[in-house]
């Protein structure tokens, strides 16, 4: 149960006490301040408490936004002030502050709201207080009968049932989520929330229909592929719901995000196998594990592209580009920006289309479409990030090249090389040498048979080129396409052994152990987004970094036969995966139950 102190003589046919207690407060009236001050000191210190004008008149939902959402230390509304447990201290210190000044005894009514001076001596300690957008909704603290009338009719006049239907949803958004899945998942958002469900059960319903389609995919049946687009819609549409459950009920939580983050990719890529499989139980017998292993590593490079790009532009300092600048001007022409966003295949769109062609056509179409549409939407993307970072000269920061040398998942080997070169690459050359580094290593692999040295060799370079791409901080113009080129040549090398094995299985393998790689990356995304830091070291090393994993695949299929090599692709998935779901999971529900701070992925568009 959370604290609300009300202040102030109570007014007579206010319904603001009822109000905070249908939010989950316990309400306590101080007529001054001294009396909040002493209500907030007996208040359990591991409670969020507010307090709020006794005169307080405005949407029950402006109350919500303001004073419960679990994401903000401190946050306040016309009238009213939060504090979660780990900001009473700050809040505290304001309402002392605010007695000793004489805002004491018999005074809570004289002047503004207690609360806003709260909220006025806690922006002058510099903490940061979060004010909620509450656009049509009203929040006010009427000063006379007059006044008190006139906010009344406001309320009246705005249904703020509507307002919160409305921002439950992402206000940026695909074309198909915007105008085919919102309309009515909002209110599928807002059944949830009336039974009390929560966003992470939704999150799991979406996992286990899309695990559903991806079985329904296997079978191979025309009645199958059917069913498994209808049941990956359904997916899409859960998948919706449950952020604007979040954003509706204000039920964020850390946990939350990364089950909404994770389980977006799981359910992609075990659709992807579900094709897979189900091409091969065809009456054709079609085998293509290589489309599916090159569907998952392209959209797989391209949110890393997406992460890296914003990172390295989180906090950096600058000119705006021309590039830039010509973006803001196209998406004020109001056709553009639909056109814009659909380019880029975010991922109502592409989960549309790979619902469509499922049902329609095969496997194998399936793929070709969704191949072709992401290097289209990729080539787009990248190369206007390219543009916007050659004409924006940015300062970057050290937290900045901290997140791109994360992202980066460099292992002992290449941590050993680049104490030996000392010296990082100037300019441009680092994510030069990162790319013709990995493209020799895939080039190698991708040309030569089982059993080949060529593969190790290319390793070898990769491991070099590596060590001096990173060996100096990320701060450089182009440095963040350093991690998306790691992606591509540790995923690129596994994808061209596998298909150089030439035995059943071996593609199944490869799938399996890049999705287990690709997981370790995505996580330490959404730990570097939760302001957590990357993975424990340990956990790289353990691993081998992505230069150790691509030189130690190349070795054994240097030295194994092509069924050896299978089982050992297999065996190195396993043991990946357990050893980070293990640590990963360990570390998310620790979060959770630790009480971190709260917060929802709102996804990347792509």
């Amino acid at each position: 149960m959370s604290t609300a102190i009300v202040t102030g003589q109570p007014v007579p046919g206010s319904s603001l006490e009822n109000d905070l207690r249908s939010l989950g407060f316990d309400v306590l009236v101080a007529v001054d301040a001294a009396e909040a001050e002493t209500a907030l000191a007996a208040a359990a210190a591991t409670e969020r408490v507010a307090l709020v004008d006794a005169r307080f008149v405005g949407h029950l939902h402006a109350l919500r936004l303001g004073l419960t959402d679990p994401r903000f230390a401190l946050a306040a509304v016309p009238g009213g002030v939060t504090a979660r447990p780990d900001a009473r201290q700050a809040l505290t210190r304001a309402v002392a502050r605010e007695t000793s000044a004489g805002g004491g005894s018999g005074t809570a009514l004289a002047v503004a709201s207690l609360a806003d001076r709260i909220v006025t001596a806690l922006d002058a300690d510099g903490s940061e207080v979060h004010r909620p957008e509450l656009g049509s909704l009203v929040a006010a603290v009427p000063a006379d009968p007059q006044a008190r009338n006139e906010a009344r009719q406001a309320v009246a006049a705005v249904d703020d049932e509507a307002v919160r239907l409305k921002s439950a949803v992402k206000s940026r958004d695909g074309f198909f989520t915007t105008f085919l899945i919102s309309p009515y998942s909002r209110y599928l958002a807002r059944w949830c929330a009336r039974r009390g469900l929560t966003p992470n059960q939704v999150t799991t319903a979406s996992l286990l229909t899309a695990l559903i389609a991806a079985g329904c995919a296997a079978t191979g049946t025309r009645a199958g592929f059917v069913a498994a687009g209808v049941l990956l819609i359904a997916s899409f549409v859960l998948d919706c719901t449950d952020g604007q459950l979040a954003r509706y009920a204000l039920k964020y939580s850390t946990l939350g995000a990364w089950l909404d983050a994770t389980f977006d990719r799981a359910k992609e890529y075990a659709y992807y196998a579900g094709l897979a499989l189900g091409a091969a139980r065809c009456g054709d017998h079609d085998d293509v594990w290589a489309l599916a292993l090159g569907a998952m590593i392209l959209q797989t490079c391209r949110h890393v592209v997406d992460f890296s790009f914003n990172e390295a532009n989180h906090d950096a300092t600058a000119n705006t580009s021309p590039t830039a600048a010509l973006s803001d001007k196209l998406d004020s022409v109001g056709w553009t920006v639909w056109v814009r966003r659909m380019i880029v295949l975010p991922i109502g769109e592409r989960w549309a289309m790979i619902a469509v062609l499922t049902a329609a056509t095969t496997p194998r179409i399936t793929f070709y479409v969704l191949l072709v549409g992401c290097a289209l939407a990729a080539t787009y993307t990248t190369a206007g990030r390219v543009l916007r970072s050659l004409t924006r000269r940015a300062r970057r920061t050290d937290r900045a090249a901290r997140a791109l040398a994360d992202l980066a998942d460099s292992g002992p080997l290449s941590e050993a090389a680049g104490r030996v070169a000392r010296r990082g690459l100037p300019g441009l050359a680092g994510p030069a040498v990162a790319f013709l580094g990995g493209a020799a290593v895939v080039v190698c692999s991708a040309l030569t048979g089982p059993g080949s040295v060529l593969p190790v060799i290319g390793a070898l370079i990769y491991v070099l080129a590596s060590a001096l791409a990173v060996a100096r901080p990320l701060k450089g113009t182009l440095d963040w396409l350093v991690p998306p080129f790691f992606r591509a040549a540790e995923y690129g090398t596994v994808l061209a052994l596998a298909g150089t094995a030439g035995v059943n299985g071996a593609l199944p393998a490869a799938f399996g152990l890049v999705a287990a790689v690709a997981y370790h990356h995505y996580d330490t995304v959404y730990r570097i987004r939760g302001d957590a830091g990357a993975p424990p070291a340990w956990l790289t090393r353990v691993i081998g970094g992505h230069e150790g994993r691509t030189l130690l695949v190349a070795v054994l299929a240097a030295v194994l036969t092509a069924s050896q090599f299978t089982v050992a692709l297999t065996v190195l998935a396993v043991a990946v995966a357990l050893v980070v779901l293990a640590e990963s999971i360990r570390f998310w529900v620790s979060s959770h139950l630790g009480g971190a701070p709260a917060v929802h992925d709102e996804g990347e568009p792509a």
